[in-house]
């Protein structure tokens, strides 16, 4: 059966059951659907409540009733329906009686954000915008299929499978500081090379240093607005200063490492006898040979993915020391932080009152550690954790900063981003690109993209209002607004 924007372009559904409990917070109670182990909770303000489908509500029940779920299914508030899990959905399950499942991080493993600050400002790149966009549209290739100028052997991929971006540093492909300013230094410990397919390795192979397609872009970006001036000069923000900002994943390595363990899981559904409400939440024990299995070849193609961002963020910088004719020092281009949106991991949180290691699963959402958390980057650790939120092309983007809350509201979990509300069929539909592009032009944005069907199924209006969702998670006090950033171009994938 297709899943997804079924209904999305069509029409919006009352929906029976849930139950208001706060001013953002709506709860699926374990009556909604049978099986349910706990409830659910999805963080929506009124306005994008009218933006929820029915449907990405039932994926929420479904998700409760697996088996040692902690505490909630929830659902942030840019979700929507996706493959198994909704998109924007997390869920922490016990480490001995839990399970692991695919479905609760999906195809794009690591599909992730990297914010890169510099010594520019605005008035710095003024008549030279379109020039840097055709130099970073040349250097990075992007689309379906896009290949890069890398061939990794496959020693090389098993090193990158197995230690992320500290490759590509060692490589060449960066600086040290890259990795201290990178969730987990861009690397989850336990990838295991001999969990990817040799179809995994070979669609891997030549993708390196490449954004891929779809919402994946590159995007010259300043700051428009500082909302916490202490957190700010923590992350090096300044008003009207330059940014670049990095959105994509682990290409075909990762989406194949999704499919190939999704067919061991289904099989494992059988064996362990677990009753599934969705066959898409294919799942198995979290310590079984199948879950360990899917989790170290996760692994791997979550370090790919933080290697590939690594190459794309060097090639940039290349640009920028050309186009400028300053070399990257001068220009300050250093990394804010890069986090993942599509992972699971291993982690330490409170629940009911002691301690607990959990399999946290944030599927189209990113982490949120609050300040004085360990895993937090020491330059930051006395304000948080940088969030970052990327907006549709042509809108803000914010940079956030965990809070304390989060730890108890979410396990640690916010937004990624803004959320689609229209297929990318029915944006092709509604939408020319030549049109969008021609819009955007007019309001000082340039775009560079392989085609114009990509700019329409882009389009601003098939998204949700990047503002309205970060301002939810604001005021829950999940994360908190740093700084708005307002684009001056963009290359799409």
């Amino acid at each position: 059966m297709k899943r997804g924007f079924d209904r999305m372009d069509t029409e919006r559904l009352e929906i029976e059951g849930l139950e208001r409990i706060d001013d953002d917070i709506w709860e699926v109670p374990t009556g909604y659907k049978p099986g349910m182990r706990v409830p659910g909770r999805i963080y929506l303000s009124d306005k994008l409540f009218t933006n929820l489908e029915k449907e990405a509500v039932d994926q929420v029940a479904n998700v409760a009733t697996l088996p040692g779920i902690q505490k909630f299914s929830m659902a942030m508030p840019d979700a929507h329906v996706g493959y198994g899990f909704p998109i924007g959905g997390v869920a922490a399950f016990d480490a001995e009686e839990g399970v692991i499942s695919p479905g609760g991080v999906g195809f794009d493993i690591n599909c992730g954000v990297r914010l890169i600050r510099s010594n520019l400002v605005k008035s710095d790149v003024d008549g030279k915008i379109n020039a840097l966009l055709d130099s970073l549209f040349k250097a990075v290739p992007s689309g379906v299929g896009s290949k890069s100028r890398i061939r990794a052997s496959e020693s090389e991929l098993e090193a990158i499978f197995t230690n992320g971006s500290r490759w590509a540093v060692e490589q060449g492909y960066g600086v040290e500081a890259d990795l201290t300013h990178c969730e987990g230094e861009g690397c989850i410990e336990g990838g295991d090379p001999a969990q990817v397919s040799a179809k995994a390795r070979k669609r891997g192979r030549p993708q390196l240093g490449t954004l891929g397609s779809g919402n994946h872009f590159l995007e010259l970006q300043y700051v428009d607005e500082i909302y916490d001036p202490v957190a700010a000069e923590a992350f090096n923000l300044k008003q009207g200063q330059l940014t670049f900002m990095i959105h994509c994943g682990s290409r075909g390595a990762g989406h194949q490492v999704c499919t190939d363990h999704l067919r061991n899981l289904t099989r494992a559904v059988e064996k362990y006898k677990i009753n599934l409400p969705d066959k898409q939440l294919a799942c198995a024990p979290a310590q079984s040979e199948e879950a360990q299995a899917y989790f170290c070849a996760m692994a791997s193609a979550a370090n790919y993915a933080w290697t590939n961002r690594q190459i794309i963020m060097h090639h940039c910088r290349e640009v920028f020391e050309q186009q400028m004719n300053m070399d990257a020092d001068e220009l300050g281009l250093n990394l804010v932080y890069d986090v993942a949106h599509n992972v699971a991991k291993l982690e330490e949180h409170d629940v009911d009152g002691g301690k607990k290691q959990v399999y946290v699963h944030r599927k189209g959402a990113t982490r949120a550690f609050p300040a004085g958390h360990p895993d937090v980057p020491q330059a930051y650790r006395d304000v948080g954790q940088p969030v970052l939120i990327p907006g549709s092309m042509g809108t803000p983007s914010y940079v956030l900063c965990g809070k304390q809350s989060a730890m108890d509201v979410s396990f640690g979990s916010a937004c990624h981003g803004a959320g689609r509300v229209m297929s990318r069929s029915g944006a092709k539909r509604t939408f020319r690109g030549e049109q969008i592009q021609k819009d955007l032009s007019g309001q000082g944005i340039s775009v560079r993209a392989a085609h114009p069907s990509v700019i329409a199924e882009e389009a601003p209006g098939v998204y949700k209002s990047s503002s309205e969702v970060v301002d939810v998670v604001d005021r829950l006090g999940i994360a908190g607004k740093v700084a708005k950033l307002m684009p001056l171009g963009v290359v799409k994938g």
